[in-house]
């Protein structure tokens, strides 16, 4: 079992699919991370962009040998990468209900969130998938855990 955290400004008894916002590195989603620290960051930003609520990390057990599932469509980026930075333009640039990839679960670092300027040069053909990876990189180098489906939620139990 390993702990995963969801930082927000209240506390998630209930995962509802439908509250995460569009436009995020993975699609429309339910986020968790393994750093603690991080899911406290996320929770205390939720609070700034919502204009309430209080900062709260809700704890996840996720039992990894699920995660074997040959039923799980299941992508993983280990490391920053040119492929990686194009699923976070592909993502980040979807405004649509309709996600962009089929996965169940995806893992990868995450985006710095001053992505903008950075995907606008991509998409004018300014630089390369590889200088965006580069850009994209966030300061302080940390995992995220995507879970986008009802039968990758099912996977989650709350602590």
């Amino acid at each position: 079992m390993i702990k995963l955290f969801h930082g927000s400004n209240m506390a998630i008894d209930v995962i509802d699919l439908t509250k995460g916002r569009r436009g995020k590195d993975f699609g429309q989603g339910f986020y968790l991370s393994a750093d603690k620290n991080q899911a406290m960051q996320m929770a205390q930003t939720t609070v700034e962009r919502n204009g309430g609520g209080v900062p709260t990390v809700t704890t996840f057990l996720l039992d990894e040998t699920q995660l074997n599932d040959p039923t799980l469509h299941i992508c993983r980026f280990e490391d920053y990468s040119a492929e990686w930075a194009l699923f976070v333009v592909k993502n980040r640039t979807n405004r649509t209900e309709i996600q962009v990839h089929d996965y169940d679960i995806v893992y990868g670092p995450i985006a710095d969130d001053r992505v903008g300027p950075q995907i606008r040069r991509f998409q004018n053909k300014w630089i390369s998938a590889d200088v965006l990876m580069e850009e994209l990189k966030n300061v302080r180098p940390t995992f995220q855990y995507f879970f986008g489906t009802e039968k990758a939620i099912a996977l989650l139990k709350k602590e």
